[in-house]
């Protein structure tokens, strides 16, 4: 069995999951907007193309005839994959998902109205105007965010009423995609924020991994742990909440739901229809299958007989803090010197300050105290530099 796959989208994650289509004998092509990116220096092949310019889109899904289309980012035109699944080609893990996720309008609407999942008071805004009256309504603090938008990127917490310009200025200019719209999110108090990593199959029942919890900044992640600490009670709310939204929008692959839990109980917070970042802990060991290997096997039919808890693992970020083309790293050997320790350079051509640019895994026993591991990670990431050089 060998499909040809185009994958909209040639991040970290993307890199990955063409790793694991590769071992299983896929043909893939990496799109992207610029030359270099991490997927395509693993690819079979690649495009480069403004995948919001529609046109330019259905040119390269007409060149490569894919058998399944795959997206791994928010900015494309997905309302085209309508059209690419009444011609016959699996969009993953649906043209519906694909649209309703990309917009944190149509899932929140979806999540709170249509499955009536439990999710904090929300309002939109298209101006100032509405905006204002939007904070006065929910109150402060309050989350703001663009709707579509990727790695946290326009996303703040508004706690006094002098920063309203400033935030709204913020969410709108990081906007991704020509939609100029933000969401205002009542603030839970939550005790811990998880990922649970939900996977829809084609031909078996939907499967759940062990809760990763992380912690962001600048509305991107930093760390990720697994397992994470919750009681069973939160744990089987959260696997009924994600079977249900998962369900509504179909189709088979692995999704990033995002959950909030509270003295109040479990709060849905985001959803994701692609490996996760979050989820790259699973890198470490953590599962008999990493997220991505699980992704590739949902999308190509193949079984998954079952997902086990196998160590416990952190994953923290290697974060660059200038822009430049011509860097090196500097202390990877101080990392894996040390048992129990793997990192994953993501390969991305250029550096800006707060880009991603690789991740520090530890991983223990199931009985290792992950906190301990938290420790060690951030540790362990600390000790990789970036030296950037005059061009």
């Amino acid at each position: 069995m060998q499909k040809k796959i185009v994958l909209l989208g040639s991040g970290e994650l993307g890199k990955e999951l063409v790793i694991s289509l590769k071992r299983l004998g896929q043909t893939v092509i990496a799109v992207d907007h610029y030359a270099g990116a991490p997927a395509m220096q693993v690819a079979d092949g690649f495009e480069v193309i403004d995948m919001l310019d529609g046109d330019a889109l259905d040119a390269v899904i007409d060149k490569h005839r894919p058998d399944l289309i795959v997206p791994e980012v928010e900015a494309i035109r997905t309302e085209r994959f309508y059209a690419y699944e009444q011609q016959g080609m699996q969009v993953v893990p649906s043209a519906r998902a694909a649209n309703f996720t990309m917009n944190r309008k149509l899932i929140r609407d979806l999540a709170s109205k249509e499955v009536g999942l439990r999710t904090a008071r929300y309002a939109y805004a298209t101006s100032f105007d509405q905006f204002a009256e939007a904070v006065k309504s929910i109150g402060l603090p309050c989350v703001v965010k663009p709707l579509m938008s990727s790695s946290g990127k326009g996303q703040s917490v508004l706690r006094e009423e002098t920063k309203m310009q400033e935030v709204w200025e913020y969410a709108i200019n990081n906007s991704r995609g020509d939609i100029r719209e933000v969401i205002i999110e009542e603030f839970i108090a939550f005790e811990t924020e998880i990922t649970l990593l939900t996977v829809t199959q084609q031909n078996g029942p939907t499967l759940f991994c062990p809760a990763i919890g992380h912690r962001q900044e600048r509305g991107d992640y930093q760390e990720s742990w697994q397992p994470c600490a919750m009681n069973a009670d939160q744990y089987e709310e959260a696997c009924i909440m994600a079977e249900k939204i998962t369900a509504a929008l179909g189709g088979a692959g692995i999704w990033g739901v995002e959950f909030f839990l509270t003295a109040k109980g479990v709060y849905f917070s985001e959803l994701s229809p692609r490996p996760h970042d979050t989820g790259m802990v699973t890198l470490a060991g953590t599962q008999n299958f990493s997220e991505f290997e699980l992704h590739a096997r949902a999308i190509l039919g193949l079984p998954i007989p079952e997902i086990s808890l196998e160590r416990a693992g952190v994953s923290a970020v290697i974060l660059a803090h200038k822009t430049s083309s011509q860097f090196e790293f500097t202390g990877i050997e101080n990392v894996l010197i040390n048992t129990g320790t793997d990192i994953r350079l993501f390969g991305k051509p250029t550096t800006r300050p707060y880009r991603r640019m690789g991740v520090v895994l530890v991983n223990d026993t199931i009985l290792a105290n992950v906190e301990e591991l938290r420790a060690k990670a951030a540790e362990y990431a600390s000790k990789v530099g970036i030296n950037y050089r005059e061009a």
